[in-house]
C-alpha cells in the first residue's frame, strides 16, 4: 500500500476575474439614462471626490452625434466632428484591471477635474451577466406590465413594434386617447392593422386597459366577465342617459324592467373606470429616449445620445490631493484612494457606455434605414450576432445595450431591441427578406382575395417563390394562425355567408 505524503506544486491558469470595476461597467451599461441618473446620485452622495459638472453646455464638449449618409441603403459614412469621431472609435482597453491600482487614474485637465466625455475608455463591457434589477424595490409600472404581456404574444416583429408604440402612447390611466389615423401614418401602416393590434393588448390585465374612451372601456371588463349581454352592452351605450339619472329612458333602452335595471346599473358602478392607475400615482412612468434619430434635410439620419438625461460628473483631483496629504493613519489613506479608483473608474464607465450605446445605436439606424423611411412593412431581417460583428462587440453587449433603451425617431419612441427581425431566405440566393415583410405579403394576399379565388397555403407559397421568397408551407400556416386569419375552408365559407 503506497503511503500518503504531501507535496507542493505551482500550477499556472487563467480565468476572468470580475473586478468591481467590470461589475459596475456591465450594471451600467443595463441601465437606462434616468436609472443611471439615480445612481450617480447616490455615487456622489457616497463618493467625496465626485462632483457634478456644472458647467453650461455651451462650454462644454460638442455633442455626441454621429451623422448618417444617405449615400445608399447598404452605405454607412459618418460626417463628424473630433468629439463625435472619438465616441465612434471602439475602445480597446481592458476592464479587468487590478483593484489596487493607484491614484493616477484619477487625473484630469489643468482646472483640477476630468470631464466625462473626454476619459479614457473604461473598455469592454463582455462578461457575466449582471442583475441591475436585482437591487432595486420599486413597484413594477403599468407599462413594465403591459410590455411583459405584449412579449408573451405570438406578433410578426412589425405588429410587435406597433404593440410597443401603441402601449408608450397610453396614459397613466390606461387609456389610450391618441388618434389612431395620425399614428398609422406615423408607422408607415394601415389603419387596420393598427386596431387589429389594438384589440390584442386590449385583452391584456388589468381589464379594460388600452381603451380608447370611457364606454370601451367598460365593455372590456364587462367582457372579460363575460357579462357584456344585449342589454348591458345597451347600458354602457347609453351612459349620459345613467349620467342624468333618466332611469325611465335606460329601460326603454335595454328592455329591461326596474329590478333589472338597479342590478346592472350596480354592476357597471363596481368596474374600474381608470384601470392603469393601480399601478402607482399618476407619472410614476419613466421613459425617456436615450438616442435621437432625427432626418436630415439631405435624407441622412444624424443619431445623438440624449444629454439632457445624461448625468456630467467629474474627479476633483484638488480635493483629493488635499486630503491625501493630510491623511494620517493607513485606514484614511486606504479610504482616500479607494474613493478616488471608484471615481476614476465611474468616469471612465459612463463615457464607455455612451460610445457602446451611440455605436450600437448608429449600427441599428444602418441596417434598418428603411424602416424610418417608409414604416414597418421595409424593416430588414437583423440579429444580435450582426449588429455585434459590424461594431466589433459580443452579441451579450449588444444585448444589453439594447434591453431598456429607447430611441426617439420620426415614427415614434421606439426600444432598441424591437428592431431586431427573423430572416427568410431568397428563392435565388440573394438578399433575404425580413420575417415581418412576409407577412405582411401574406396578409395583403388574403386581402385582396374574392369569393372565386381563394388561395391555400400551399398556392400562397407558390405565389412567394414566384417572387423570390423561399418559405415553407407550415411556415405560411404559422404566420396566418399568428395574425388571427382563418384557414382557406373557413374563409371561403366566411365570404360565400356574406355574399
Amino acid at each position: 500500500m503506497a503511503g500518503l505524503g504531501q507535496k507542493l506544486e505551482t500550477r499556472q491558469s487563467q480565468g476572468l476575474v470580475m473586478t468591481p470595476q467590470l461589475q459596475q461597467a456591465i450594471k451600467l451599461l443595463q441601465l437606462n439614462n434616468l436609472e443611471l441618473t439615480a445612481f450617480v446620485e447616490a455615487e456622489l452622495e457616497r463618493n467625496p471626490l465626485l462632483e457634478r459638472d456644472e458647467r453650461e453646455e455651451a462650454g462644454g464638449d460638442e455633442p455626441r452625434e454621429a451623422r448618417v449618409e444617405a449615400t445608399g441603403s447598404d452605405e454607412l459614412s459618418f460626417d463628424t466632428p473630433a468629439a463625435a469621431e472619438a465616441a465612434l472609435d471602439a475602445d480597446k482597453e481592458a476592464l479587468y484591471s487590478d483593484s489596487s491600482s493607484d491614484m493616477s487614474g484619477a487625473s484630469g485637465p489643468a482646472s483640477g477635474g476630468v470631464d466625462w466625455s473626454k476619459a479614457g475608455g473604461g473598455g469592454s463591457f463582455d462578461g457575466e451577466s449582471y442583475d441591475a434589477a436585482a437591487n432595486s424595490a420599486r413597484e413594477k409600472t403599468l407599462y413594465e406590465h403591459l410590455h411583459d404581456q405584449l412579449a408573451d404574444l405570438s406578433l410578426s416583429p412589425a405588429e410587435r413594434i406597433i404593440g410597443a408604440h401603441l402601449i408608450d402612447l397610453a396614459e397613466d390611466d390606461g387609456y389610450l386617447r391618441a388618434d389612431l389615423d395620425d399614428t398609422a401614418e406615423k408607422l408607415g401602416c394601415a389603419r387596420g392593422e393598427l386596431e387589429a393590434v389594438l384589440a390584442r393588448l386590449q385583452e391584456f390585465e388589468p381589464a379594460g386597459v388600452m381603451a380608447r374612451d370611457l364606454q370601451e372601456c367598460l365593455a372590456l371588463q364587462l367582457t372579460e366577465r363575460d357579462r357584456l349581454d344585449p342589454a348591458m352592452a345597451a347600458l354602457v351605450d347609453n351612459l349620459p342617459l345613467l349620467a342624468k339619472h333618466d332611469y325611465d329612458g335606460l329601460k326603454a333602452a335595454c328592455g329591461v324592467d326596474g329590478e333589472d335595471l338597479d342590478d346592472m346599473i350596480a354592476e357597471v358602478r363596481a368596474l374600474t373606470p381608470k384601470p392603469g392607475l393601480g399601478f402607482g400615482e399618476p407619472g410614476a412612468r419613466a421613459v425617456e429616449p436615450d438616442v435621437f434619430v432625427r432626418q436630415r434635410p439631405d435624407g441622412g439620419w444624424a443619431i445623438e445620445l440624449n444629454t439632457e438625461t445624461l448625468p456630467r460628473v467629474l474627479v476633483n483631483n484638488r480635493y483629493a490631493a488635499e486630503i491625501s496629504g493630510a491623511a494620517r493613519s493607513s485606514e484614511e489613506k486606504a479610504f482616500i484612494t479607494e474613493c478616488a479608483q471608484n471615481a476614476s473608474w465611474l468616469v471612465k464607465s459612463l463615457d464607455q457606455r455612451a460610445r457602446t450605446i451611440l455605436k450600437v445605436a448608429s449600427e441599428i439606424v444602418r441596417q434598418q434605414d428603411a424602416f424610418f423611411a417608409k414604416g414597418v412593412a421595409w424593416m430588414r431581417p437583423l440579429n444580435l450576432k450582426t449588429v455585434a460583428e459590424a461594431v466589433e462587440m459580443h452579441e451579450s453587449t449588444v444585448s444589453r445595450v439594447t434591453s431598456n433603451k429607447y430611441v426617439s425617431t420620426p415614427r415614434g419612441l421606439f426600444e432598441l431591441k424591437y428592431f431586431f427581425t427573423s430572416a427568410i431566405p431568397a428563392a435565388d440566393g440573394g438578399e433575404a427578406f425580413s420575417a415581418e415583410a412576409v407577412r405582411y405579403r401574406i396578409k395583403a394576399m388574403i386581402d385582396a382575395e374574392t369569393a372565386d379565388d381563394i388561395m391555400s397555403d400551399d398556392k400562397i407559397v407558390e405565389r412567394l417563390l414566384a417572387d423570390g421568397v423561399d418559405i415553407a408551407r407550415r411556415t405560411v400556416a404559422k404566420y396566418r394562425e399568428a395574425m388571427n386569419i382563418p384557414s382557406s375552408v373557413q374563409r371561403r365559407r366566411m365570404l360565400k355567408r356574406a355574399g
